[in-house]
C-alpha cells in the first residue's frame, strides 16, 4: 500500500484542531471516581507455565463498575528486589491469551502485567477471560461500535477505565516498584496507553506505537479498515447518527489525553499504516503534554515503508533501550 496520509514533512508539524468537549476532564474525573473501590486487587494466584525463568500469577482486579478484569502478572524468577513494572495493553479483538506468549518485558528484567480486554479476545490470538456485562446500549456487535451513541455507554469508556485501574492494581502486587510504572501498547493498546498517560499523573513512562483512537475524525475520512471501518459501516446504516457518534468519540480522543500527559513518551509509527493513519500518532506526539506544562522527554520513530506493523522487532529494541535509560533499570543481580 503506498503512502496515503500527509507527507513526512507535514506530519512532523501536524497539530490538528480538536472538537474537545468542555466537560472532558469532568467526564473522566467522574468516571474514575465511580470506578474507585477500597481495594483494586481481587486475587493473584500463582500458575504453572512450564517456564523456569519466569514466575507468573493469574490476576483479577476491579475495573469499570467494579467488574472483574483478568490479567497475567509475571516477574523474573528468583528476584527479590522490587522491579519497575510495565503494564501492557493488547490490540483490538485480542485477549490476554496464554501466560507464556509475551515475555519480552519480563526477560528484560521488568515486572509485567498484561491486561485482558473486556468483551474481546475472539478475533485473533488465544482468547480472553473477561466478559463485558454492559453491552445492551445501541450500537453494533464490534467493540468499536458498542454503545457508540452515548459516551457513558461506550465500550471504550469501560476499557480505558480498566486500563487506569490496571496501573493501580500492579502497584499492589509483590516485587513491584510502585514509583516506576510504564504503560505500553500497540494499536488499540497504544490508544489505551496514551489514555492512561493522560489520566495517571505520576506515570513514569509511556510507549505507544500505531495508536488507535488518535485523530479519530480524520481517520474516519481516510480509511475503511477495521476498527475505524466498523464505525463507518455502522453510520452507513444508521444515517443521521453521526452527531451523536462524533460526540461520543470526542471523549475518547487520544490527542486530548496526550495533551494532559506528564510522563516521558516514546512513539513509533509506520507511514503507510492504513489501519491507524500516521497523522493520528503525529497529532498526539506534537501536542503531547501541552496542557500539563511538564515538558517531558519525548521522541517518535517513523518507518516510511511500513504499515501497521511499524518497526516491529527493530522498534521493540529501541523501546527496550529507551525504557532502561528512562526508568534507570538496575543491572541484573549477580
Amino acid at each position: 500500500m503506498p503512502a496515503f496520509d500527509l507527507p513526512p514533512d507535514a506530519l512532523e508539524h501536524f497539530r490538528p484542531d480538536l472538537q474537545e468537549p468542555a466537560d472532558f476532564d469532568e467526564f473522566w474525573h467522574g468516571t474514575l471516581k465511580e470506578a474507585a473501590r477500597p481495594e483494586v486487587l481481587v486475587s493473584a494466584r500463582p500458575v504453572e507455565t512450564g517456564l523456569r525463568l519466569t514466575d507468573t500469577w493469574d490476576v483479577t482486579f476491579r475495573g469499570f463498575g467494579g467488574d472483574p478484569v483478568r490479567a497475567w502478572f509475571s516477574r523474573p524468577a528468583g528476584l527479590r528486589e522490587a522491579r519497575p513494572a510495565v503494564v501492557e495493553y493488547a490490540g483490538y479483538g485480542r485477549g490476554r491469551g496464554l501466560p507464556h506468549e509475551r515475555l519480552t518485558w519480563v526477560n528484560a528484567g521488568y515486572a509485567h502485567l498484561l491486561m485482558d480486554n473486556r468483551g474481546q479476545g475472539d478475533q485473533y490470538g488465544n482468547g480472553g477471560a473477561t466478559p463485558d456485562p454492559h453491552t445492551t446500549a445501541p450500537g453494533g456487535p464490534g467493540p468499536a461500535v458498542r454503545g457508540l451513541l452515548s459516551p457513558r455507554d461506550y465500550h471504550y469508556r469501560r476499557l480505558i477505565t480498566d486500563a487506569v485501574r490496571a496501573v493501580e492494581a500492579v502497584r499492589t502486587l509483590p516485587g513491584v516498584d510502585a514509583s516506576r510504572i510504564a504503560a505500553v501498547g500497540n494499536s488499540q493498546g497504544g490508544g489505551l496507553a496514551l489514555a492512561v498517560a493522560g489520566l495517571v499523573p505520576d506515570l513514569a513512562a509511556v510507549l505507544v506505537t500505531a495508536p488507535f483512537l488518535c485523530g479519530i475524525r480524520r481517520a474516519l475520512d481516510l480509511t475503511d479498515a477495521a476498527p475505524y471501518g466498523e464505525i463507518t459501516a455502522y453510520l452507513s446504516v444508521h444515517r443521521g447518527a453521526e452527531r451523536a457518534a462524533y460526540d461520543t468519540l470526542s471523549y475518547m480522543e487520544g490527542i486530548s489525553f496526550a495533551r494532559r500527559a506528564h510522563a516521558p513518551a516514546h512513539f513509533g509509527v509506520g507511514l503507510r499504516d492504513t489501519v491507524c493513519p500516521p497523522s493520528g500518532a503525529y497529532g498526539a506526539f506534537n501536542r503531547y503534554a501541552e496542557l500539563s506544562g511538564a515538558g517531558p522527554r519525548k521522541e517518535i520513530h517513523p518507518y516510511p515503508f511500513n504499515g501497521h506493523e511499524g518497526g516491529d522487532a527493530v522498534h521493540v529494541r529501541r523501546q527496550l533501550d529507551w525504557l532502561t535509560e528512562v526508568l534507570g533499570l538496575s543491572p541484573w543481580p549477580a
